[in-house]
């Protein structure tokens, strides 16, 4: 039991002052995670204040979640102790940017879309086109773990993230990395946070390069086959030729029907400096009568010269066309916005759809999409569930079970198809991980699910970062219970 809330009020009080310390209820309610609401939530605005707090929380052996603007907090497992909220926010500067030596510096509290606007300005950006874009943090872009569809082209963050600063749960200020590439050595400890949920330390500084931005003239490409078959034939293809698309992405029917039917209910913001600007645009306009909303679709992007640009649309529609495509259209820079913004928020969308969504996430290796395809549709046939997925071509596929209401049977339902997903990704040598559902599902699926074969290690990474287990405890399953010596 933590003590009285008037009693940490007043201390926290002392260390931050009354103003970024919030007990209202009302307040606390907005930083609830997973229907568990904080005793406090407070705002420290540099890292020596986190530290502080840190310290504080460890003597009190108060548990803490760090968090920005709060878009992926339901992503993991109900915390099992929350004290406090540690809203990261104020620190929101951009620290050091060598436009130069494409490197960048900035405080874990900075909005991704207000970091990019910056880098346009020298025509530049970090390829974290990520899902609630116009809202998400760059600290909690990275503690999610989430991709985005350029991860085709650019990667992910672990290969451009190289170095960070954080606070250990000791309250200990440790740095890893460097802020010039040139400068990394040691062990990248950094990377260790990617998708750690503020598990092992909380960030409050990250280091990245920075790549240039798209030219003028990209362009979009949409093909619609009757059959997931026919779009991973098209795939396979485009992957056996010269061309390097920025994105390619598999859009199953249940998703397509999304695309057309919703648009994101964050605000829409510029992406890319070449974009049409339109300041009354807040939503991204619909999708046009050239999207099949009942068949599988293959959406790339590209850019380039001219000559360049005449080249992909003449591969790809000759690619599609071999692939017994019923459809291709090449999207323009007034166009392209509609399906990629979409794609771009995908998530979001999926979970817009249902009171009850579970979206989980395989990495699985692109020669296994086919069989994975067939298994995922008949698990959620069986089950009765509307579903909904995209697939990366690197291999990654976020897959949506839909359920029309939540109640007792829906999440029997979700417990059941959860289980046979679990049992089935890898006997094709996959991994399977529960992103997003119900509290009463995720609990469900972490007290059923086998013990992971790197648990124990987990667990030592885990009490090595945080002796006194204070750092969002129960976020990620297996890491409560201490290593043994």
């Amino acid at each position: 039991m933590i003590k009285a809330t008037t009693n940490l009020v007043s201390e926290l009080q002392a260390v931050l002052g009354a103003s970024r310390v919030l007990a209202d209820p009302a307040a606390r309610a907005t930083y609830t995670v997973d229907e568990i609401i904080p005793a406090v939530v407070v705002k420290p605005s540099s890292a020596e204040e986190v530290a502080e707090i840190v310290r504080f929380a460890s003597l009190e052996k108060l548990a803490l979640i760090p968090c920005g603007a709060r878009t992926k907090v339901r992503i993991g497992m109900p915390p099992s102790r929350y004290d406090i909220a540690l809203d990261l926010s104020g620190l929101n500067q951009i620290v050091h940017y060598d436009p130069g030596d494409l490197t960048l510096s900035v405080e874990a509290g900075a909005l991704v879309t207000k970091l990019n606007a910056t880098l346009f300005e020298h025509q530049q950006f970090l390829p974290l086109l990520v899902p609630w874009y116009s809202l998400s943090t760059i600290g909690g872009t990275i503690a999610s773990g989430i991709d985005s569809p350029l991860r085709q082209f650019y990667g992910t963050a672990r290969d451009f993230l190289i170095g960070a600063e954080f606070v250990d749960g000791t309250g200990k200020l440790c740095k890893s990395g460097g802020r010039v590439v040139k400068n990394v050595t040691g062990y990248d400890l950094h990377k260790l946070l990617i998708g750690s949920l503020g598990t092992l330390a909380i960030v409050t500084r990250l280091n990245f390069r920075t790549f240039p931005a798209p030219i003028a003239g990209s362009r979009g490409f949409v093909a619609s086959f009757p059959n997931a078959e026919s779009a991973l034939a098209l795939r396979r293809a485009i992957a056996q030729s010269p061309l390097t698309p920025f994105t390619c992405d598999i859009v199953s029917p249940g998703l397509a029907n999304i695309f057309s039917e919703k648009t994101p209910a964050t605000p829409e913001t510029t992406v890319f400096s070449q974009e049409h600007k339109d300041a009354a645009r807040r939503s991204l306009p619909p999708i046009g009568d050239w999207f099949r909303t009942r068949e599988w679709q293959l959406c790339a992007a590209f850019a380039g010269t001219p000559e360049g640009l005449a080249r992909y649309s003449r591969d790809l529609t000759r690619f599609a066309e071999e692939s017994r495509a019923t459809s291709t259209v090449i999207l323009d820079d007034s166009s392209r916005p509609s399906m990629w913004g979409r794609l771009r928020e995908s998530l979001s969308l999926m979970l817009e759809c249902s009171p009850a969504t579970a979206i989980f996430k395989f990495s699985v290796l692109p020669s296994h999409h086919p069989a994975l395809f067939v298994s995922l549709q008949q698990i959620a046939d069986r089950a009765g569930l509307p579903h909904a997925l995209v697939a990366r071509a690197s291999g990654t596929i976020y897959f949506a079970l839909l359920p029309a209401s939540a109640n007792d049977d829906t999440t029997g339902r979700l417990a059941q198809a959860a289980a046979q997903i679990f049992s089935s990704v890898p006997t094709i040598g996959g991994d399977a991980t529960l992103l997003f559902a119900p509290p009463a599902l995720k609990t469900h699926v972490n007290r059923k699910s086998p013990t992971r074969p790197d648990a124990a290690f987990m667990r030592r990474l885990k009490f090595a970062f945080d002796p006194h287990n204070i750092l969002s405890p129960g976020r990620l399953s297996s890491l409560d219970t201490p290593p043994q010596a």
